[in-house]
């Protein structure tokens, strides 16, 4: 990585986790502004998702079967199978820690903050435990942040089908975070707060792997003396 590119990564981390603990803050002190804002989006949403069933539908098969958290990590795990059988251990490594890492900070703030889901007396779709951070989006934002970083090691230049698996990947990232609350299972700064979470933990990961993983490592993670991901 590029030593301008580094450092917007690591601007990146920095203003990411901060944003995060701002919300995290406003959720927490139930900051009016922000309430009312996530009720009156819900609100309208919610009216919108019991008038056109066959929509709501098509939501809930892209929340549960496609950007479902387990598809998310099936192809994380898919990822550092991969990585080991290349060798590439260390780059491994680091991808299945960033995604444990980013569980349980996601479950260690639900526990934490406790906030409550959306409730209707008419519901399209239920989901059980706290509302902050939104799962679904978080899963999706550090699967397909990590998997596109993992790609661009490697393929970014040779590969003309780069641009396409990019723009996938922020669809499925807006994309599951607006079924979340189109459901009415969470609230719209549930799912803001897992897409900053996530961020930050993808470019922490990345940043700390370029400080400590990459410079001066081979695929095993055995001293040599080029970059790892650079001269391949």
């Amino acid at each position: 990585m590029p030593v301008g590119q580094d450092r917007r990564m690591r601007i990146s981390a920095v203003a990411s986790g901060a944003l995060t603990v701002l919300l995290l803050v406003l959720v927490a002190v139930g900051w009016a502004p922000l309430l009312s804002f996530d009720r009156d989006l819900a609100d309208a949403l919610h009216r919108s998702a019991v008038a056109e069933p066959g929509f709501t539908h098509l939501n809930r098969i892209l929340t549960d079967w496609v950007w479902d958290p387990l598809t998310m990590r099936t192809l994380a795990t898919a990822a550092v199978l991969v990585l080991w059988w290349r060798r590439e251990r260390l780059l491994a490594l680091w991808v299945a820690v960033t995604t444990l890492v980013a569980w349980g900070l996601q479950q260690g703030l639900k526990a934490a903050v406790g906030r409550e889901r959306p409730r209707w007396p008419d519901p399209v779709d239920s989901a059980p435990y706290a509302a902050f951070p939104s799962g679904h989006a978080m899963a999706a934002t550090v699967t397909c942040g990590l998997l596109l970083w993992v790609l661009a090691l490697h393929w970014r230049a040779s590969w003309r089908g780069w641009g396409t698996l990019a723009g996938v990947a922020v669809v499925s990232v807006v994309g599951v975070g607006w079924t979340r609350v189109y459901l009415g299972v969470h609230w719209a700064s549930d799912v803001l707060g897992g897409w900053l979470l996530g961020w930050c933990c993808v470019a922490v990961a990345i940043v700390t792997y370029r400080r400590f993983g990459a410079d001066g490592r081979d695929r095993d993670g055995k001293p040599t003396g080029g970059r790892m991901g650079e001269t391949r």
